[in-house]
């Protein structure tokens, strides 16, 4: 009877376990099957990533189930291992799921990092005076580029209050008015310093091109004049609310629609700012511009229209449209879903390879739900060649066909602005972002110790 009773709990014990086992070697075997396909470990991380510490990880999968973007950490072996790194966002949610600290974001590696600005650990460039924050100097999460706008303008503050000022200089000029921009400018207003805020778009930069309801922020932001801001996920209208209000509140002025043309140091140390709207002189400059710099275009007939954009802001703007969006990415892909779900949309979507590839698993999952559903209709392997008043002529497979079109919007990268930052004299190459990352986390926590 004993051994009845033993045997009975030894399976009630025993069930669980080996459902366990039989999941983890699923996924193990999921994750193999990719890496035999050769979907795993061709492209790295491109920008911030986790660093997993093989000797510390028990192998318990938080990690991997807490990553939104779907299969980018897998457990293989026991051990948590990056499989598919080009989906990586880089907001940390593994490293603080992680339950025995095994995990670290890093940055890519030197060889991924060719064109990066050399910075000091101020995020001052080679040229005196002139610092990068945010996107540009290689760290693209919200919370970093606020931190750096804020630890920027302290570094700048502390100079000046050695410094006597003079009429007509101002104490820094910010360029770029999206979060590291908005971030410094609100510090330089705390500090009391003389400032000017010029960019030359929109207040909000990247994220105010973003389409509707993405969520733009998954970790908590401590902002300059207003404190902790503790939401772990937010859409772009309330974040583009949240800093409208804070910047009324610190009365924080930005110029907009004003491009910076050029930056030249004078003898005396001072640098000039010319822009499309006027000079100016300041101590410092700070360029807290977004990689992706000017958008790239086809380089086809037509494409100087009117109806031919890079950027969408509202998709219920258009309606009743006949629209042509192209690009792979991300970027590309969400805004034709937002536009193809606005009444009366006829949405097509040119891709020139022939399947997605380094989209983000939500969105894999919402374009190929949408192309079930007939929502849109995706050309792959296709590419316009000519914009024309009612239509676009399009090379798809070697064949060309003319599909009607009112709108047209171009996802297909940008130009970084190396150009402008190689005239300015900033050194450009080849640097161990990695090692500054680590070293960066480890100046962090002693901080808070």
């Amino acid at each position: 009877m004993d051994f009845l009773i033993h045997s009975v709990f030894g399976l009630f014990l025993l069930g669980p376990l080996l459902l366990h086992v039989r999941r983890t070697r699923r996924r193990e075997a999921e994750a193999l099957a990719a890496a035999e396909r050769g979907k795993l470990f061709t492209s790295g991380p491109r920008a911030q990533h986790p660093h997993i510490n093989i000797s510390s990880c028990i192998g318990c999968g938080a990690c991997v189930d807490v990553c939104p973007e779907g299969d980018v950490l897998a457990v293989i072996a026991g051990k948590a291992a990056i499989v598919n790194g080009s989906k990586c966002i880089g907001h940390g949610l593994c490293a603080e799921a992680c339950p025995v600290g095994a995990i670290e974001i890093v940055m890519a590696s030197p060889s991924l990092s060719a064109d990066m600005p050399r910075l000091s650990r101020e995020f001052e460039t080679s040229v005196p005076g002139v610092f990068i924050i945010g996107e540009l100097g290689g760290l693209a999460l919200i919370k970093n580029a606020v931190n750096q706008g804020r630890e920027s303008i302290d570094t700048i503050a502390r100079r000046v209050a050695r410094q006597s000022r003079a009429p007509g200089i101002l104490d820094v000029c910010i360029v770029g008015a999206g979060p590291a921009g908005l971030s410094a400018s609100l510090r330089a207003v705390e500090k009391g310093l003389t400032y000017v805020t010029l960019e030359q778009e929109e207040l909000g930069g990247t994220v105010a091109k973003y389409p509707r309801q993405k969520l733009v922020m998954t970790s908590p932001v401590d902002f300059p004049m207003h404190g902790k801001f503790n939401k772990l996920e937010i859409s772009k209208e309330k974040l583009m609310e949240f800093w409208a209000t804070v910047i009324r509140k610190g009365n924080v002025q930005v110029r907009t629609q004003e491009k910076v043309e050029s930056i030249d140091r004078e003898a005396d140390g001072t640098l000039t700012i010319r822009s499309t709207s006027g000079g100016y002189r300041a101590r410092s400059v700070i360029l807290a511009l977004g990689r992706r710099g000017t958008p790239r275009k086809l380089g086809i007939p037509g494409e100087e229209m009117p109806k031919v954009m890079y950027g969408l802001i509202e998709a219920d703007a258009y309606v009743d449209s006949k629209i042509l969006v192209v690009g792979g990415g991300d970027s590309a892909v969400e805004a034709a879903m937002g536009l193809a779900y606005q009444k009366g949309n006829q949405v097509t979507l040119s891709y020139r390879q022939p399947e997605f590839s380094r989209l983000k698993e939500r969105n894999a999952l919402r374009i190929r739900d949408a192309m079930k559903a007939s929502k849109l209709r995706v050309l792959f392997n296709s590419q316009p060649v000519e914009v024309r008043e009612k239509s676009v002529l399009i090379d798809v497979a070697g064949a060309m066909t003319e599909i009607p079109n009112d709108w047209m919007w171009v996802f297909v990268g940008g130009e970084p602005p190396n150009a402008f930052l190689q005239k300015l004299g900033v050194a450009m190459g080849e640097r161990d972002l990695t090692r500054e990352s680590g070293e960066e986390a480890r100046l962090v926590m002693a901080a808070r110790e």
